[in-house]
């Protein structure tokens, strides 16, 4: 059994927490404005509803690399992961950073603010994987007669194919 799902934050946001398992390749669907304290957001096409709300200096990465405008972002990818070193407030809790960004042809190096008067090189690849499928159909639901084969559906489902899984289980559990 995969615990993952069970340690999960509850958020309106990607949290460093949801990288404990490991990193995470994902693809943007938008970049809108936010609030002053986290300006931008950056809606992904795998968590719908819980926007990336990138660090100064991982916007800088993404300015460096793909340039200032957001509208250009849609379609493109990276991999975020929990690096357990960002500070805030003087303290190490942990935060989000980016290792690999598509459409770029060569790793970039940035040299970024860690500390006040202190920076460090952040080396960003080149990501060349293909984006990974996109999640269930309702059709592939309907033709699923395994309520475990189901649970494993729901992780990459949207909510409306997760309304189905809700649905083709109740189907498939013998009545009471």
């Amino acid at each position: 059994m995969d615990l993952t799902d069970s340690i999960a934050p509850n958020s309106d946001q990607l949290n460093a927490e949801d990288m404990l398992s490991g990193p995470m390749t994902v693809t943007i669907e938008k970049v809108t404005a936010g609030s002053s304290e986290q300006p931008v957001n950056v809606h992904l096409v795998e968590l719908p509803g819980r926007p990336y709300r990138p660090s100064k200096s991982m916007r800088r990465v993404m300015v460096g690399a793909w340039g200032p405008e957001a509208s250009n972002y849609t379609g493109r990818r990276m991999t975020l992961y929990r690096d357990p070193e960002v500070r805030f407030g003087g303290m190490a809790i942990g935060g989000i950073k980016i290792s690999h960004l598509s459409h770029i042809d060569k790793p970039l190096r940035l040299a970024l603010t860690v500390s006040r008067g202190k920076r460090a090189v952040h080396t960003v690849d080149p990501l060349t994987d293909a984006p990974t499928p996109a999640g269930p159909t309702v059709e592939q639901v309907q033709a699923t007669e395994d309520i475990n084969e189901l649970r494993d559906l729901w992780t990459h489902a949207t909510p409306d194919v997760q309304a189905a899984i809700k649905a083709r289980v109740a189907e498939l559990q013998p009545a009471e």
